[in-house]
């Protein structure tokens, strides 16, 4: 079970290019203090990427509010000229890099999405585009658009090391009620370097009588099991229906490609009231001092901010 420590952290609107939202927030541990960076948007709904720091010891504590953006939206006609969205951040050498979705218009779908690469070498300050196109983009297997990526670096028998990952793809779209709603599940890739990514469509977590949309992937191994958790959704209804709209999901796996849904070992649900009772998404897991953190967003896909939930470490 997961235990529920309340929202941390909501942007005050002061901040041009932060008016709304902390979404997807991804903890990431420094010596003196713990960073999180999250999606934060402007007044016409551009994403950047920006973060607060926690005292590692009191983690509803925010010590430091940084005040700029550490990526922005790229150029007119590029893969995320309308917003950037952090999804991963890896420690590479003595790089930081930041796999991240990249927004664009669609005329006929509203938007669309690919996943790119940005690094820091300032310490996670700021960060440069590996390239100004995409890693990957809709391709055979995902045929609408790719976002939200979760990464880990495994190394293998003959010492190389496998780069997996598991990321959002969206396979079709069906407008209801005059809206085009977007259908996606969780599939799986594989690197050598980060890089290149060979993709053969392998789905993880699927869709069911009830679940059309799944967000943001985080997994994470304890001893022999890889555990997945994510938010889930239907398709109709569920910005103002709590009965249809994200809650966190959970899956388990023995090899990191043939996943068991098992949401009701999740251990956890949305509030009675608050913060987090009409939605519960886009969560992080990652150790923190003999815990298990969860960052995740609450209602207004983080319009209201991002809170915690803390378990005990078995591993």
């Amino acid at each position: 079970m997961w235990n529920k420590q309340g929202l941390i952290y909501k942007p005050d609107g002061t901040q041009p290019f932060s008016r709304t939202h902390a979404q997807v927030p991804f903890g990431y541990p420094m010596p003196d203090t713990l960073r999180v960076y999250f999606s934060t948007r402007d007044e016409n709904s551009a994403s950047a990427v920006s973060f607060v720091e926690l005292n590692p010891d009191k983690l509803s504590e925010v010590t430091y509010v940084h005040d700029k953006a550490c990526l922005t939206k790229g150029e007119v006609g590029m893969f995320d000229e309308t917003g950037t969205m952090p999804s991963w951040f890896l420690p590479v050498d003595d790089e930081i890099w930041l796999y991240y979705t990249g927004w664009n218009k669609s005329e006929t779908a509203s938007y669309r999405l690919a996943i790119g690469l940005a690094i820091s070498k300032d310490g996670g300050l700021t960060f440069e585009r590996k390239y100004t196109g995409p890693l990957m983009d809709r391709y055979i297997f995902d045929q609408v658009w790719v976002a939200q990526p979760c990464i880990m670096r495994e190394e293998q028998a003959d010492g190389s090391m496998l780069w997996r990952m598991w990321y959002l793809s969206c396979t079709k779209i069906e407008v209801i009620d005059g809206h085009p709603e977007p259908f996606y599940d969780v599939k799986y890739a594989e690197s050598h370097d980060g890089l290149d990514w060979k993709r053969t469509g392998q789905v993880c977590v699927s869709y069911d009588e009830f679940t059309d949309a799944i967000g943001r992937p985080t997994v994470y191994k304890e001893g022999n099991l890889y555990k997945m958790y994510f938010s889930y959704r239907n398709a109709t209804n569920y910005r103002t229906d709590v009965q249809r709209s994200y809650r966190i999901g959970y899956a388990e796996s023995e090899d990191g490609i043939n996943w068991t849904r098992r949401d009701e070992l999740a251990g956890i649900e949305r509030s009675e009231e608050g913060w987090d009772s009409m939605m519960m998404d886009y969560c992080h897991i990652f150790p923190h001092q003999n815990q298990r953190i969860m960052f995740y967003n609450g209602n207004g896909f983080g319009a209201s901010g991002f809170g915690y939930a803390t378990q005990p470490k078995t591993d």
